[in-house]
């Protein structure tokens, strides 16, 4: 399979959020900022390619009984790396995510792609699907980060353009204003692809 294809599946083809609308709960749970957006999408893209990387090599020496529970604790290894690793050294997007950070272990766009994707190819291909995935949801998280901060409060990455004492639209800091902006974002995308 060519492997520029596999590496920008996720972003187009098979986006996981816009287009198989998977990892719903962290996308709609995180994204009031492009900051966190970007954060909790580069911390699954490090677990889905490391994950990758290490189910795709370990493929025959799991037994087919065992091999789900086996992906779970592969998964949670990378995801205690994760979650220590920004404690230290990231402290105040650690704070930002809080349990969004542990649950990565059971986002089905990680456990997924191990299932579908690296417990059936070589280690090259499983780690390039692995890394087209994790931008493909970066990119996703950071979109509607983006949107989300730019429509409520007039910033981008925490930098304000709009007036200080002029407000934003304040539901799309709100969990309903995640749903707005996912749908649009939808749609758009949707048009993109029929073009």
């Amino acid at each position: 399979m060519n492997k520029f294809k596999i590496l920008t599946r996720g972003f187009i083809a098979e986006n996981p959020v816009f287009v198989l609308l998977l990892g719903m709960c962290p996308t709609l749970g995180v994204t009031t900022s492009a900051i966190n957006g970007m954060g909790m999408g580069l911390a699954t893209a490090f677990v889905l390619l490391m994950s990758n990387i290490f189910i795709s090599s370990l493929k025959n020496m799991i037994p087919n009984m065992v091999r789900i529970p086996a992906f779970i604790v592969i998964i949670a290894s990378f995801v205690t790396v994760v979650d220590l690793v920004m404690e230290a050294y990231v402290p105040a997007l650690y704070e930002s995510l809080g349990l969004y950070i542990p649950l990565i272990v059971v986002n089905c766009i990680v456990l997924g792609r191990a299932e579908a994707f690296a417990s059936k190819n070589n280690v090259i291909n499983s780690a390039i699907d692995g890394l087209g995935m994790g931008l493909g949801f970066t990119f996703a998280l950071t979109l509607l980060g983006s949107v989300r901060e730019i429509l409520g409060s007039g910033a981008i990455f925490n930098y304000k353009f709009i007036s200080p004492d002029a407000d934003g639209l304040l539901v799309f800091v709100l969990a309903p204003g995640a749903f707005f902006a996912l749908g649009y974002l939808i749609v758009i995308m949707n048009s993109f692809k029929k073009a």
